[in-house]
């Protein structure tokens, strides 16, 4: 898959800059505690898959110091130019349809990366198989039909508006080749590929400044798929990101799963 293939959140567009620093905000805290605790330190090879921002991958560069190496792709790498330097080796690829950039890496992580993924279980394995043995794999990714709303309290016209708009941007992605029920699924296909103590957790932010920050950046990211497609008006989609503005609104994000487990 290309950045020209229709994938609905396009790195390119203004917004992602937008999305990438609330999902950073999100999840960067629970992200940083699970590889802190496989173990990431001095001298590791890792590859942040579809890297996209650049928290992630400036965290690792400085966990792996000089004597270690940080491999980050993505199938558009325009936003990573300012972390390419040692040990950061920027690289354009596609998780989903090509060979592993590499092997032998103590540490291969995907962070909202396979949801997106046409091929997913080519995906996957490429990612095992890039793993030295003992190696760990950590993938955390969305499950948007976990918990599909906008609004859990949905008490009011602002909250109904705002699911609505939410369960276009569901079929949107779809529509796009998107498992919307992917992250509940990560523990059962670890195991089934063949790693070893497998765990998982799940993080659900309710109710914050990055909450709105996403919301924002993500229905203006999408909002003339969401016109055309007959979704929304752009009354509607005014109208809501007025009302998100205001800040009286209590937003969700999709419930994040992390799983991990480590490589015979």
């Amino acid at each position: 898959m290309t950045p020209s293939d229709g994938y609905l959140l396009d790195n390119r567009q203004a917004e992602a800059g937008q999305r990438f620093d609330a999902f950073a905000s999100l999840f960067d805290p629970a992200t940083f505690r699970h590889l802190e605790r496989l173990g990431i330190g001095p001298g590791r090879r890792c590859w942040e898959v579809g890297a996209g921002g650049t928290s992630v991958v400036s965290w690792l560069a400085r966990k792996v110091g000089p004597t270690g190496t940080v491999l980050a792709t993505d199938i558009d790498t325009s936003r990573l130019d300012t972390v390419a330097r040692p040990p950061v080796e920027v690289r354009t690829h596609d998780v989903g349809a090509e060979e592993p950039p590499g092997g032998g890496f103590d540490l291969v992580h995907a962070r909202l990366v396979l949801v997106h993924v046409p091929d997913r279980e080519r995906a996957l394995r490429s990612m095992i198989e890039a793993l030295r043995p003992g190696g760990r794999l950590l993938i955390e990714d969305a499950d948007p039909a976990l918990q599909p709303l906008s609004c859990p309290d949905e008490h009011g016209p602002e909250e109904l508006l705002a699911n609505r708009l939410r369960q276009g941007f569901r079929r949107l992605l779809a529509e796009r080749g998107a498992d919307l029920s992917y992250g509940r699924r990560l523990p059962r296909l670890l195991r089934e590929a063949g790693l070893r103590h497998v765990e998982a957790d799940a993080y659900f932010p309710l109710t914050s400044p990055a909450c709105t920050a996403l919301e924002l950046a993500t229905v203006r990211q999408i909002r003339d798929r969401l016109v055309e497609a007959g979704l929304a008006t752009d009354e509607d989609v005014d109208r809501h990101l007025a009302n998100v503005a205001a800040g009286g609104m209590d937003l969700a994000t999709a419930p994040m799963i992390s799983a991990w487990g480590r490589k015979v």
